[in-house]
C-alpha cells in the first residue's frame, strides 16, 4: 500500500531524472554549435580555434563536476532535515534556470556557471533528496527503486542524442537546447503536487521527535547488530570510494563516447550518435536484468557491483584494442550495460550495507566522491586536447577509464573478503 500511496512522488523523481539524463550529455552532444554560440570559430576541425573551442565545452562541462562536488556532501543533511519536496522543487526551478543560460548565453564563462548550478541542482538538490525518496515509496525494493533512476537516465540518453542530429540536420539545433527547458517546468509541477513519504512521516513524527528519533536508531541498530565485525575505517572508505571509481568511468564513458567515434573510428556523426545511443541501450537492457536479480533471487548488490566491475574492464579492453567497427559496438554495449546500469545507485545499496545511518547523509557522502569523478574527467579531457589533440585526448582518456574499472575490481575482492568478516557469510553465495 505504501508503494500505491507515493506512486506520484516517484513518477516525479524518475522524470527529474528524465530531464537529468539530457543534462548530463546536453554540452558534448551540441559541443559545436555551443561552441559556435561563445564565439568559437569552428569551421576548420584542423585549427587552433577548433581545439579551443571543445575545450571550452569540456571546461563547462567540467564545472558541472564541481557543482556537483560541492553541495552534495551538505545536501544530504539539508534534505533529512527538510524533506524532500522542497529539494526536488528546488532543484527542478535551477535547471529552469541553467537550460534558459544555455540558450540564451553566447558566453563560455556564462554557460560555465549555468553548468555549476546544473551541477549543484542535480546533486545538492535532485540526488540528495531524489535517491531516499524512491527507496522510502517503496521500501519492499528500495535496490529495484534505485536501478529505476538509471532506467530513466539511460531512457532520455539513448533518444537525445538522435533527436540532436535531427535537429542539427533541420537547422534548428537550440530546439534541443528548449526539449530540457520544458521538461524542467514539468518537473517543478510534479514536485509540488507529490507527496513524499519522508516528509508525511516527518510532519507525523514532529509531535514525538524523541520517538522518531529511537525509532531511526533502532533500524540502525539493527542493521549493525547483524555484523559480526565492525567495519573498519578502509571498508567504509572503499564502499564510498566505488562512486568515484565508477562515476569515472560512467562519466567519461557517457560524455567522450560520441568523440570516441568520430575522432578514433572515423564514424559519419549519425553513426556516432548511434554509438552513445548503442552505449545507452546495454545500460537499459542492465537496469531490467539487475532489477530482477535483485528483486527476485536477492542477489547481494556487492555480488553485483563485483560482476560489473569484471565485465566493464573487459569491454574497455575491447573498445581501446580491437579496431573493429562492430567490435567497438558490441563493446559499446557492454560497457553501457556493466558500467552504466545501474552499477552506481547498487553501489549506494553496497554503502547502506556496509555503513548503516542515515540515507541521505550516506548519499550525500557518497556522491560528494561521484562529484569529485563528475569534475576531474572533464578536466582532464580539456588538457589532454589542448596538449595532444582530441584524437590523443579521447583515447588516453579512454586507457585511463581502464585503469580505474582494474582499481574498481580490486576494491570489490577486498570487500568480499571482509564481507565473510563482518557479515559470517559470502557475499557471493545463491
Amino acid at each position: 500500500m505504501r508503494a500505491k500511496n507515493y506512486f506520484m512522488s516517484i513518477i516525479c523523481v524518475y522524470m527529474c531524472y528524465l530531464t537529468h539524463g539530457i543534462q548530463a550529455i546536453i554540452l558534448n552532444q551540441n559541443n559545436v554549435n555551443f561552441a559556435t554560440q561563445w564565439g568559437f570559430d569552428m569551421s576548420n576541425p584542423e585549427a587552433a580555434a577548433y581545439t579551443a573551442g571543445l575545450a571550452a565545452v569540456s571546461t563547462a562541462v567540467a564545472w558541472t563536476g564541481f557543482g556537483k562536488f560541492v553541495s552534495v556532501w551538505i545536501g544530504g543533511e539539508i534534505s533529512d532535515r527538510v524533506g524532500r519536496k522542497k529539494l526536488m522543487i528546488g532543484g527542478a526551478l535551477m535547471y529552469i534556470l541553467c537550460f534558459a543560460g544555455f540558450l540564451m548565453t553566447k558566453s563560455a564563462l556564462v554557460a560555465s556557471v549555468c553548468g555549476f548550478l546544473s551541477g549543484v541542482a542535480t546533486s545538492g538538490f535532485w540526488d540528495a533528496a531524489g535517491y531516499p525518496a524512491v527507496q522510502e515509496a517503496y521500501p519492499k525494493a528500495p535496490g529495484s527503486a534505485l536501478i529505476g533512476i538509471k532506467f530513466f537516465v539511460s531512457l532520455s540518453g539513448m533518444i537525445y542524442p538522435l533527436f540532436v542530429v535531427q535537429m542539427a540536420a533541420s537547422g534548428n539545433w537550440k530546439m534541443n537546447v528548449m526539449l530540457p527547458l520544458v521538461m524542467s517546468a514539468i518537473c517543478v509541477v510534479l514536485a509540488v503536487i507529490a507527496p513524499f513519504a519522508y516528509d508525511d512521516k516527518k510532519k507525523e513524527a514532529s509531535a514525538d521527535v524523541e520517538h522518531k528519533k529511537n525509532a531511526m536508531q533502532a533500524e540502525f541498530d539493527a542493521a549493525k547488530a547483524a555484523m559480526l565485525v565492525k567495519p573498519s575505517k578502509f571498508v567504509v572508505f572503499l564502499v564510498m570510494f566505488y562512486a568515484f571509481l565508477c562515476m569515472s568511468i560512467m562519466y567519461g564513458a557517457q560524455q567522450y563516447t560520441k568523440a570516441f567515434g568520430l575522432a578514433v573510428c572515423g564514424l559519419t556523426e549519425m553513426q556516432a550518435a548511434g554509438m552513445t545511443s548503442v552505449y545507452t541501450i546495454g545500460s537499459l537492457c542492465a537496469v531490467v536484468f539487475w532489477a530482477f536479480m535483485m528483486a527476485k533471487l536477492k542477489w547481494n548488490p556487492l555480488k553485483v557491483v563485483l560482476i560489473d566491475s569484471v565485465f566493464t574492464a573487459v569491454a574497455l579492453l575491447g573498445v581501446l584494442f580491437i579496431q573493429q567497427v562492430i567490435i567497438i559496438y558490441i563493446a559499446i554495449a557492454m560497457l553501457g550495460f556493466f558500467a552504466a546500469g545501474g552499477a552506481l545507485q547498487t553501489g549506494l545499496a553496497v554503502v547502506q550495507l556496509f555503513n548503516p545511518g542515515p540515507k541521505g547523509r550516506n548519499t550525500g557522502i557518497y556522491y560528494t566522491f561521484m562529484g569529485a569523478a563528475s569534475y576531474l574527467i572533464p578536466v582532464v579531457a580539456a588538457q589532454l586536447t589542448k596538449i595532444s589533440g582530441e584524437e590523443n585526448a579521447i583515447y588516453t582518456l579512454m586507457i585511463m577509464l581502464l585503469i580505474f574499472a582494474v582499481l574498481s575490481i580490486l576494491s570489490c575482492l577486498y570487500l568480499v573478503r571482509q564481507h565473510v568478516k563482518i557479515f559470517g557469510k559470502s557475499a557471493l553465495a545463491k
